[in-house]
């Protein structure tokens, strides 16, 4: 059951594990868990089946021992979610309404005196002859009560009419009670009214008062009452504005917050309150209201009296000066001190942004050589491109250049051949040569079909040239294999070589 400390709780107060404790035996308080791995805000594990932890504990709950639950969410946390809904400036603030709240804390009185038979439907019978009776406390063994009247004005009644009244031989004490909530505040600033006051003051519960004090001029004494309905309210405004600093305007004044323990009482001191028993009442009664007479023996120690009065009200007024010097210095050097902080954040912004600005530098710069190189890469690929596009169109005009001569020299070739057919064709039908000469050639050849005498045929050599070829007579060099190149009429008979009509190759090439 409870024997691990760490990860159940023990017959007592046993401390939960990670997932919370499981709860001790018997009548113990469940273990408080560790961080809950279920609930939301859970600080603690469950309790056992005896204790407080019950059942209701396990899986985690927010206090641990059986008390778990949604309740993780504090006080505090509502303090700030409603502080985050009255943020901003307060420059237009919404008049209070002045109406009294019915039952409220200014309608509490306290009932002393009572008797040990006195009970608490006699006590609400008594009251009720003067008003509308709510909630009513009665402690029998201290024979005390508080009660709660719907108005201040029918308390007041009741206060008046019962107090002193005799009831079964005791005069009762019937005063106003504290309100449960009242809060007096201080160090407030010259410009919290009513209204900001309660506004600020509002987050930490319901208020049904809240008051600046004023003096005489109505300018603002620095302190106020907030009454809160509860008492839990107070406590919790009490204990905030303590442990931390609670700022109501721009001013770094923070308010300073305790609870109120006095009671406005209008009624005063009277005679049937005092212990008349007492001896010293007998004492300081035997004289009555006089003067005493100068130089007197009474004279002289009123006079000193008098003195230490005034001494002391200049001693108040010299520490009220002291401590107006003093706020007057800190505020000043709250405002030095300021202007320095915002200062000295204006100074850390504009380092940032100088450091973000050269970050924001080297990143164009970056940027902008990564750009240079894209754009010379870029230029290179194009260069490239261009270069190959340039190759490539020569080469184009080089193929067809070379087409072109191509095309020339078979132009040429064909009308060499259409020469040479026209030739073969006169060859053929006038005996073999040209222009009915003997052998095939023209008239004005020579014998045995030579050049003319003196002439050379095609730009050949006369007869007075270099011999011709050995290898036969009538036909041109270069065309068979009658002689050498250059020379005149190969071994061909009466005709050309090969490719011309007139030698034993007579069969000429195409082209």
């Amino acid at each position: 059951m409870g024997d691990n400390n760490q990860n159940n709780g023990d017959g007592h107060r046993g401390r939960g594990g990670p997932r919370g404790g499981h709860g001790g035996g018997g009548h113990g308080r469940g273990g408080r868990g560790g961080p809950p791995r279920s609930g939301p805000m859970g600080r603690g594990g469950g309790g056992g089946g005896g204790g407080r932890g019950g059942p209701r504990g396990s899986g985690g709950g927010s206090r641990g021992g059986g008390r778990g639950g949604f309740q993780g969410m504090n006080n505090r946390d509502r303090v700030l979610d409603r502080l985050e809904q009255i943020q901003g400036p307060t420059l237009e603030l919404p008049a209070l309404e002045m109406t009294e709240k019915r039952f409220g804390g200014r309608a509490r009185l306290y009932i002393g005196n009572l008797t040990p038979d006195t009970t608490e439907e006699q006590l609400k019978e008594l009251l009720s002859q003067h008003g509308e009776v709510g909630e009513i406390f009665y402690n029998n063994e201290k024979h005390f009560a508080f009660a709660k009247l719907a108005t201040r004005s029918e308390a007041e009644t009741a206060k008046r009419e019962l107090d002193g009244k005799m009831k079964n031989n005791r005069a009762l004490k019937v005063r106003f009670a504290p309100p449960p909530g009242a809060v007096k505040v201080i160090n407030l600033g010259p410009w919290v009214s009513n209204e900001l006051l309660h506004r600020a003051f509002s987050i930490f519960g319901d208020i049904e008062r809240c008051v600046v004090m004023v003096d005489e001029r109505g300018r603002a004494k620095g302190e106020g009452v907030v009454e809160f309905e509860r008492k839990s309210s107070g406590l919790e405004a009490v204990k905030r504005c303590t442990e931390s600093c609670y700022f109501l305007t721009s001013s770094l004044r923070p308010v300073i917050a305790e609870m109120l323990e006095e009671v406005e009482d209008e009624d005063g001191l009277q005679e049937k309150m005092l212990p008349k028993r007492n001896p010293d009442f007998k004492v300081e009664r035997e004289n009555g209201p006089r003067f005493a007479a100068p130089a007197s023996f009474e004279f002289e120690y009123g006079q000193k009296w008098k003195s230490l009065h005034e001494m002391k009200k200049q001693k108040i007024e010299a520490l009220e000066r002291e401590m107006k010097l003093e706020e007057d210095k800190l505020i000043a050097q709250m405002e030095y001190a300021r202007y320095e902080h915002e200062t000295e954040q204006l100074r850390n912004q504009l380092r940032m942004r100088e450091a973000n600005r050269d970050q924001q530098k080297s990143h164009w710069e970056m940027k902008e050589q990564e750009m240079s190189n894209m754009i010379r890469e870029e230029q290179e690929r194009f260069n490239d491109t261009e270069q190959r596009l340039k190759e490539q169109m020569n080469q184009q005009d080089d193929n067809l250049r070379q087409r072109h001569e191509e095309n020339s020299l078979f132009m040429q070739a064909q009308e060499l051949n259409n020469m040479l057919d026209q030739q073969e064709a006169r060859m053929q039908g006038g005996g073999g040569g040209f222009d009915e000469g003997p052998g095939g050639f023209p008239k004005d050849f020579g014998p045995m079909g030579g050049p003319p005498m003196g002439g050379s045929l095609m730009g050949g050599p006369p007869m007075g040239g270099p011999p011709m070829g050995r290898g036969g007579h009538g036909g041109f060099n270069n065309f068979g294999p009658g002689g050498p190149r250059g020379h005149f009429m190969p071994r061909g008979r009466g005709g050309m070589n090969r490719d011309f009509g007139g030698g034993p190759d007579n069969k000429r090439r195409r082209f």
